[in-house]
């Protein structure tokens, strides 16, 4: 069973997979994963995951088989599992709780070669009502407290598998980073009795400066203060604290699609870490945060300074990448 230990010091909570552990020998260093080869997350290879939990079916034919458009199936070497109780022990002055949580894949086409810039509209859009929908079901279950979703996009980025996919993770506790992210937004509105994000909003769309696109519902823009080049966030114009679809979906897919495009011509196909912010379960509901889409090209690496200082050194200003990206021919 997996574990989750909370750093005394700064209150950050990591998980001891032991499930997905290597021993020192398996660790490889600039190795990067095979190419090509039998996959299991291509069509007629549907016996070879765990049985899906959500999949699209336009033929309506039977689960597990081929005919689908999305499958969600749960991750076969799991972060944190899905079976137990939440359970709170102390080991001294140590506190640690058993690895309860969802470990969930997102395939989102059938077709291998498939890339969220070449699939349909109407396929991303599918992928973004897939985690709706995840989402929606997995905080049904009072263990969980909130859901991770990410997108890793090249073998720099994390990714094991060169198959077009997302995951989630379901959590029994709130991340620390969310945690600071929320307590920021909420300091803000007692001061102001705004949500910071709207005024972020308002204020990138009056300047034009580090906003990238934008279309009826959402808009992309280049961070402030960005922790790697070319980080770029997607927000909805409308304050939402909560992911929900609001009928816009096909706006999202929109600017998404376009957004990973901009970045995909300017920077030549980079790798990519795709994150989905929302608000707590316990807290959908509320004046001060607002979720948003988080996309950050991996383009340097973190290094002795920034891990022991927590600084990031970013050498290319938003306002420029917001123009490279402003000005690309897609």
């Amino acid at each position: 069973m997996p574990e989750l230990r909370k750093d005394p010091i700064v209150g950050r909570w990591v998980i001891i997979s032991i499930e997905r552990g290597k021993r020192p020998a398996e660790y490889s260093i600039g190795v990067s994963p095979k190419k090509g080869g039998f996959c299991a997350f291509c069509k007629g290879h549907e016996h070879t995951t765990p049985p899906e939990i959500l999949a699209f079916r336009p033929d309506k034919s039977p689960p597990n088989t081929p005919g689908w458009t999305l499958r969600v199936v749960p991750n076969k070497f799991p972060a944190l599992r899905i079976e137990g109780n939440v359970d709170k022990v102390a080991e001294g002055i140590y506190d640690k709780i058993n690895g309860i949580g969802a470990h969930e894949v997102i395939i989102e086409s059938p077709d291998h070669e498939a890339a969220l810039t070449s699939i349909s509209l109407k396929s991303v859009e599918d992928v973004l009502w897939a985690y709706y929908y995840r989402i929606l079901d997995l905080k049904k279950d009072l263990r969980f407290k909130y859901v991770v979703v990410f997108k890793n996009e090249g073998d720099l980025a994390g990714a094991s598998l060169e198959h077009t996919h997302s995951q989630l993770i379901a959590l029994p506790i709130v991340p620390k980073q969310v945690v600071e992210e929320i307590e920021g937004a909420k300091k803000y509105y007692e001061l102001k009795e705004r949500c910071i994000f709207c005024d972020i909003i308002r204020q990138e769309m009056k300047s034009s400066v580090r906003a990238i696109s934008e279309n009826k519902d959402y808009i992309s823009l280049s961070p402030f203060a960005p922790r790697s080049p070319f980080e770029t966030w997607i927000l909805p114009k409308k304050h939402q604290s909560a992911f929900q679809p609001d009928g816009n979906f096909p706006m999202l897919a929109e600017i998404l699609q376009r957004t990973i495009k901009q970045i995909d011509k300017v920077l030549d196909r980079p790798p990519y870490n795709m994150m989905l912010h929302i608000s707590p379960f316990h807290d959908e509901a509320n004046e001060y945060y607002h979720w948003h889409i988080e996309i950050m090209p991996k383009l340097t690496k973190i290094a002795g300074f920034e891990w022991g200082s927590g600084f990031y050194i970013n050498p290319t200003p938003p306002e420029e990448a917001a123009k490279f990206m402003r000005e690309a021919k897609i």
